[in-house]
């Protein structure tokens, strides 16, 4: 089977990855290219085609996990990118970097979730599980006996007065050099608002700070419980993989 090429958008970089989108597996390590500042269509493009071409051996659809809420390929909202993506046919503009490949295009933590319910912390859990992803900014994934409602986009729920994302994401903590006690205090606040309107039954905390989950975890505290991902920072990748896999062959 042919690898799957999964490339994931973030507020710092982009990273990529080959995928087994069968398996979940990445086949060798993850590469990224800094995200451009501003982040522009015309801008992006040109750092997706750099980074797509660095993966020859991966002949087979791309998939991109974007910071926005996406439908049938068109990107909807740009909290943390240019406004230029509103109404933008992401998926062409990802088609074309690629040289005219199948391409598909994907809400970033709907991306990370689907591959963490189904290869990752999520694997075999049912009811309602909820996907919160730290970065730049605050995605959710929200999935109820596996099944998944998209572009959730809860970073942007109002936190007294405040979004969510604004007030507990990774960036906000570097930003404003808060400790782990701090952080922490702040996306306790967060989580418990989430519960208290969806009531799910785990969360899986994911985004580049989970890859250090072990430094505060025992900080986190709501009335269910909290993982750290378990496929950590390549769980958008992976799902974007799968989401490109999955629609080529429909």
């Amino acid at each position: 089977m042919a690898l799957t090429l999964g490339l994931d958008l973030g507020g710092s970089s982009i990273k990529a990855g080959a995928v087994d989108p069968v398996t979940g597996q990445l086949v060798g390590p993850l590469d990224s290219i800094p995200t451009p500042v501003g982040a522009t269509v015309a801008d992006t493009q040109v750092a997706l085609t750099e980074l797509i071409a660095r993966f020859p051996q991966c002949t087979g659809p791309v998939g991109l996990a974007f910071p926005s809420v996406v439908v049938r390929g068109i990107t909807y909202s740009a909290s943390n990118i240019d406004k230029g993506w509103i109404g933008c046919d992401a998926a062409a503009v990802l088609r074309a970097a690629s040289g005219g490949r199948p391409s598909f295009v994907v809400n970033d933590a709907d991306a990370a979730g689907v591959a963490e319910m189904r290869f990752g912390a999520g694997r075999g859990e049912k009811d309602c599980v909820m996907m919160v992803t730290f970065g730049t900014g605050i995605g959710s994934a929200l999935f109820l006996n596996g099944q998944l409602w998209p572009n959730t986009e809860l970073g942007h729920l109002e936190i007294d007065g405040i979004e969510a994302e604004h007030y507990a994401s990774a960036r906000v903590r570097t930003v404003e050099k808060l400790d782990w006690p701090a952080w922490c205090e702040r996306v306790n606040k967060v989580l418990d608002r989430y519960h208290s309107l969806f009531w799910p039954d785990l969360f899986i905390v994911g985004g580049g700070v989970s890859e250090r989950f072990e430094e505060y975890g025992s900080l986190l505290h709501t009335k269910v419980r909290i993982v750290p991902a378990g496929l950590r920072q390549a769980a958008g990748v992976v799902g974007a993989a799968m989401y490109a896999h999955e629609n080529a062959a429909n």
